[in-house]
């Protein structure tokens, strides 16, 4: 005998019990019905916002402990060391606008950089009349990944960066570099490192948006104040930075820098120095 869903009003007793008792089923079988479709409407995900979670209490913080929250963010970008009072220093390398980088320094900065660098998701293209010098950083960067590609000096192709795929030339070529085929544009930055201060140095420094500065001696640093506008102060103090620091200069700001290697960066590159 089939069996309807959800019952039926029994077919026993008179004909009026059984329209009173089909009155009362009906009336609850509505309510019971616009419960069933509640429930049903509850338990339906919600598109974009899934299930309805659970309810409890709103949470509240008195006024004097908001501070508390508070979260040290700071500016997007690389760390490249640490200031004076040890707080890391970003560098926001991949720009939607031209951005040129002279380092007069050493190449273990220098390559330091590139790794951080491509540990953005920045690609790196180094431009150097030295591979030997690069091949180890170029073969253990990404992972077997080819983030890192190596190229003769004036030979770097067209790189194609863009905001999904920024990319950073580094120009190790020398005292006097010559003209980049491949030059600084949006969402691709370029770093010339230059060992010592050079005749190229001084319209190197001036179209540069960020100059690194590491040991040089005094006249360099002499030169390097007139150039830049430095107080004699810092200009003095460049003739006797440590390894591994280096004074970051912009129009507008200037910062002393120690960068600190990590123990992947050390095993690969060693420790800090000036001299290559």
């Amino acid at each position: 005998m089939a069996h309807a869903p959800f019952g039926t009003p029994s077919n026993s007793g008179t004909p009026s019990s059984r329209g009173s008792s089909s009155r009362g089923s009906g009336s609850r079988g509505s309510g019971s019905g616009r419960a069933a479709a509640r429930t049903a409407r509850d338990a339906r995900p919600r598109f974009g916002f899934g299930l309805v979670g659970p309810r409890r209490d709103r949470h509240s913080v008195p006024v004097d402990q908001l501070d508390a929250l508070a979260l040290p963010v700071g500016d997007d970008g690389m760390v490249i060391g640490v200031d004076a009072e040890n707080r890391p220093a970003v560098l926001g390398i991949n720009r939607p606008v031209p951005y040129d980088i002279t380092l007069i320094g050493g190449l273990w900065t220098a390559q330091v950089l590139a790794l951080r660098a491509a540990a953005t998701g920045a690609r790196v293209a180094v431009e150097t009349g030295r591979a030997q010098a690069w091949t180890a950083l170029a073969q253990a960067a990404g992972g077997g990944q080819p983030c890192i590609s190596l190229h003769d000096v004036g030979r770097v192709p067209p790189q194609g960066a863009s905001a999904g795929s920024p990319v950073v030339v580094v120009r190790d070529c020398g005292m006097r570099p010559p003209r980049g085929r491949v030059v600084s544009a949006p969402w691709q930055s370029v770093v010339t490192l230059l060992p010592y201060l050079s005749p190229v140095a001084p319209r190197l420094l001036q179209k540069s948006s960020l100059v690194g500065i590491q040991r040089v001696s005094p006249d360099e640093a002499a030169q390097i104040g007139r150039i830049m506008s430095l107080p004699r102060h810092e200009y003095e103090a460049l003739s006797t930075l440590a390894d591994g620091v280096t004074l970051w200069c912009t129009p507008g700001d200037r910062q002393f820098v120690m960068t600190q290697a990590t123990d992947a960066e050390t095993g690969l590159l060693g420790g800090a120095r000036r001299m290559d």
